[in-house]
């Protein structure tokens, strides 16, 4: 495994961060195609030992249920001392008033309870979901300033936004001695590459990790375009994503892919992590092959020729994902 220092700190974590939105309680959730508990835990383990020390969840994922599972796990398969332990704050935990958002009340009670889920005493790295336009980001900076200085969390970070909020946050933080994001999580692969115009510009000026969600589209990168699976079939967010047009760079993904003789998600994790602005890209994984595709993706080289090819027929897309 390949380890890289998160944006400016000194943490070090694998160049693959292992996503956990696919473990929690199918009847806890709203995804039907999650993974168990007795499901999640070999794919956990594997990861652990193929040398991925990065884990990536949310309170959300699941009611709770990504981070139950997560922490369990991980408890039993790694050292605490050496894993990056993720997870996020902003979506909606329960009805009514103070159930979701990034006021300081939403944060400091939902901290304690991801890391009771988590089982653990503090957490690595704790990102803002989204952006909470309901609640000044200066309130929200001071309670994760707050969250840091207590050492319920180590570092915080953000994901899915604007580049002129994320940068209105990074110079409000540094103005008011707190506490700055050190990593972004985006939205960020072959098909959709507008983060390339000003957001991951802004992270290599300020020094930020980049740690792209969705590497390979939603598995569309993996497969014939018009092939369906059975999270395809229900989500109504990924076909928000992409576009037709997009169908185009799928196929020169396969034609590289077979000509490598390696599989498509192997190649278009390539092109991902061999962008130098990102630092560990987040996989999903439901079965054994996609971790050892995405490690195997690590040593994949891309020619100049090959980026070029899989990069020529991109077309716009609107803003999406935030």
């Amino acid at each position: 495994m390949q380890y890289a220092r998160l944006g400016s700190t000194g943490l070090e974590v694998s160049r693959l961060a292992l996503g956990c939105m696919s473990f929690g309680d199918p009847k806890r959730g709203s995804h039907s195609w999650t993974l168990d508990e007795e499901q999640s835990r070999p794919l956990i383990r594997q990861a652990v030992e193929a040398g991925i020390n990065f884990f990536d969840t949310a309170n959300v994922y699941s009611a709770g249920s990504s981070e139950e599972i997560v922490g369990r796990a991980l408890q039993e398969y790694g050292r605490r001392e050496e894993l990056v332990i993720a997870t996020k704050v902003h979506g909606r935990m329960y009805d009514g008033p103070n159930g979701a958002g990034l006021s300081r009340k939403a944060i400091l009670t939902q901290v304690d309870e991801s890391l009771r889920r988590l089982g653990t005493d503090y957490i690595d790295l704790y990102q803002i979901h989204r952006w909470d336009p309901q609640t000044p980001i200066a309130e929200t900076l001071e309670a994760l300033h707050d969250v840091v200085k207590s050492g319920k969390a180590r570092y915080i970070g953000a994901s899915s936004m604007s580049a002129w909020q994320f940068s209105k946050a990074q110079y409000l933080a540094k103005m008011s001695g707190l506490t700055p994001f050190v990593s972004m999580q985006n939205h960020y692969n072959l098909l959709n590459r507008e983060e390339e115009r000003e957001m991951l510009p802004l992270c290599a000026d300020l020094g930020v990790g980049v740690i792209p969600w969705s590497p390979l589209a939603r598995g569309r990168l993996t497969r014939d375009w018009d092939a369906q699976t059975a999270r395809s079939e229900t989500d109504e967010f990924g076909a928000t994503l992409y576009q037709p047009g997009d169908a185009v760079i799928v196929e020169q993904v396969g034609k590289i892919a077979d000509e490598r003789h390696v599989p498509r998600a192997q190649v278009a994790l390539a092109w991902v992590a061999g962008h130098p602005t990102v630092t560990a890209p987040i996989i999903g994984a439901t079965k054994a092959q996609h971790i050892d595709d995405a490690v195997a993706a690590l040593d994949l080289v891309l020619t100049d020729d090959e980026r070029r090819q899989l990069e020529s027929a991109y077309e716009p897309h609107k803003p999406a994902g935030f």
